[in-house]
């Protein structure tokens, strides 16, 4: 028996086995294969355009993440700099099979944690809550709790032109009974699919006729924690699609499974085949291919902007048209998987199942893609999952706080009709929620659930007391005018100034950054690297900083104004009917949530706004 059953060894299922154990829950994580824990499935990589900021906020909040990549990455690129930092954010290529290790080895050690290799078939429940999980052995485990993190694996088929098969990604099994499960507890199951390229050998790669793509020096680290140097150990490369690429692609459309029909799930918008660019983008002449490798000691190379699910015949004449794969040998063949998945407007935001107490679900079951997104989702369902077996009240993320609230929210509010991906535009507070500040958000409010280390609390703490400590120097050092002034503004090409300048007031100019002035003053120089990063956001955004502050109270308005779980929605004069379905369906949190559901329009939630002030100006009355 365990208080808590983690079904999936993924992403998700890693970070939310950890997240329970570390809050002091007897957590069990079942697993169909033990040696394909945190596989990495698709790409050799971690972070990313806005998963770059899911990860750092997994770490603040005292997830395993950051710190495994960090631990195995073998180039680490800090993107969109030439952007505000809103948009920074970390990207790491992976060595795979370290990764797994790192990964497995702190689930492996980690105490209240047990975790061992099966196949789940059942989730038992009584009076609609959870009470165990059955096994394909038939084996009963006994628990009050369980995390559903199934990933691609529910019903999984496999698709390389006219064959097909059921199965897991990379030649695993599939989980083929749990399905059946979940539509008899009443969850209306929907089929999405998503792809992987093929892996190239290394030794038959030209990268002479490709363009190499190095990484940052210094490397940035994901992890809060991580203060040692790390150092690149490998270099990438970019190449692109030609014209007779289009071309087989174009000629062998009809072999191909995703226009033949035989594919029926409904593939990722922002991650699409090679097929589906060819044909949605016909007046491009190439398309990007980043060549990225798998690990130090492997000699597989994966080919990020060609995932396929072409026959084998046209997968080799396809690579070959690429400059530098000319006489490349396909050691593993692109592929396409389809799999079960909920409908996710079925979940709270704690990400607890509407309809059975207990059930939490996180990662590719919700309809998302991505490594990060389900860790995301794992941490916070793990941890949602161990208070609730506490009996303390759930953390919940909301839009302001992070963008893992922003994804939680997009999910149980608007629901997704395709595999879901963060990007920074869904997050409308993008600026206050950077991927450096993470864990000045998160941090205190993951330690006070039980989770966050003291060790991170601290850290955060003196991250917070340098940074201010920063602005205040900022806004106090002031440069006289004089020849020393002017020779150094000359020097950077800036206006001379016959009037005194504060450091602050230097910021705002868009060449001058707080490394220059710390050659004007030896104390801004000692400011400590993170505070100093905090401090000259804060300078040169304050106005825009200001204006988005303005916009979170009214947003936190709207979201404090809860709405009774039990509140009868079909009752309510003035309501349309459709926003009585819906509200009915998702029992929105807050008016806040109510407002963002499809279907529910503003003049819905004036109606609901004046009926709750009628509803407690009667209850005051009966007092």
């Amino acid at each position: 028996m365990a208080d808590l059953v983690v079904i999936g060894g993924g992403h998700a299922g890693c970070e939310a086995a950890l997240a329970a154990a570390r809050m002091g829950i007897s957590t069990l994580l079942l697993t169909l294969n033990m040696d394909a824990i945190a596989l990495m499935a698709c790409n050799p990589a971690i972070g990313g355009s806005a998963k770059g900021h899911l990860v750092r906020e997994v770490d603040a909040l005292g997830g395993e993440m950051g710190l495994a990549i960090d631990d195995t990455f073998l180039q680490s690129r800090m993107l969109n700099l030439s952007k505000g930092p809103a948009v920074h954010a970390l990207r790491a290529q992976a060595d795979k099979q370290q990764y797994q290790n790192r990964m497995r080895r702190a689930l492996l050690t980690q105490e209240n944690l047990t975790v061992r290799q099966g196949e789940a078939v059942s989730i038992e429940t009584d009076n609609g809550a959870v009470t165990g999980v059955t096994l394909l052995t038939g084996v009963r485990i006994a628990c009050r709790a369980v995390v559903l993190c199934s990933g691609v694996y529910l019903r999984g088929r496999i698709f390389i032109g006219e064959a097909q098969w059921d199965g897991g990604p990379q030649g695993l099994m599939n989980a083929s009974r749990l399905s059946a499960s979940l539509e008899a507890l009443g969850f209306g199951l929907r089929r999405f699919k998503t792809g992987t390229p093929a892996r190239i050998d290394q030794r038959t790669i030209d990268f002479d006729r490709m363009e190499p793509q190095y990484g940052d020096e210094p490397v940035t680290p994901f992890s809060f924690l991580t203060d040692r140097p790390l150092r690149n150990q490998v270099c990438c490369y970019l190449t692109w699609t030609t014209p007779e690429t289009h071309r087989i692609i174009l000629e062998n459309l009809s072999r191909a499974p995703m226009y033949t029909g035989a594919i029926r799930g409904v593939g990722p918008r922002y991650c699409p085949s090679i097929e589906t660019k060819v044909m949605r983008f016909a007046d491009k002449e190439r398309h990007q291919i980043f060549m990225e490798p798998e690990g130090l000691q492997s000699r597989e190379w994966y080919a990020q902007g060609m995932s396929s699910s072409l026959p084998e015949d046209v997968q080799w004449r396809m690579y070959r048209s690429v400059p530098g794969l000319e006489k490349c040998e396909l050691i593993r063949l692109a592929y396409a998987i389809e799999y079960d998945c909920i409908d996710s407007r079925e979940l709270r935001p704690t990400l607890e199942t509407l309809r059975v107490k207990g059930l939490f679900m996180a990662g590719q079951v919700n309809g998302t893609s991505g490594y990060e997104e389900a860790a995301a989702q794992g941490i916070l369902a793990g941890m949602n999952a161990a208070l609730q077996l506490q009996g303390k009240p759930p953390v919940v993320l909301t839009r302001d706080m992070a963008y893992i609230g922003v994804l939680t929210d997009d999910l149980t509010t608007i629901g997704t009709d395709e595999p879901y991906r963060m990007m920074t535009s869904r997050a409308e507070y993008r600026l206050r929620l950077r991927q450096d500040n993470a864990d000045l958000r998160l941090t205190e409010l993951s330690h006070a659930a039980g989770l966050a280390s003291d060790e991170r609390l601290e850290r955060m703490r003196r991250k917070q007391r340098d940074a201010a400590d920063a602005e205040r120097l900022l806004h106090t050092t002031r440069f006289a005018p004089g020849p020393q002034l002017s020779a150094w503004l000359a020097k950077k090409q800036q206006p001379d100034s016959a009037v005194p300048l504060s450091a602050e007031e230097l910021l705002l100019r868009p060449e001058v950054s707080l490394r220059d002035l710390a050659e004007l003053d030896s104390d801004l120089a000692a400011i400590p690297p993170a505070a100093a990063e905090q401090a000259e956001i804060h300078a040169r955004y304050a106005g825009y900083l200001s204006r988005e502050e303005a916009m979170i109270a009214r947003f936190r308005a709207m979201e404090e104004t809860v709405l009774p779980e039990n509140l009868p929605y079909g009752e309510i004069t003035g309501l349309r009917l459709e926003a009585r379905d819906k509200l009915l369906a998702q029992r929105p949190r807050s008016l806040g949530a109510a407002s963002r559901i499809p279907g529910v329009n503003p003049a819905d939630v004036t109606v609901l706004m004046i009926y709750l002030k009628k509803h407690a100006a009667r209850q005051q009355e009966n007092r």
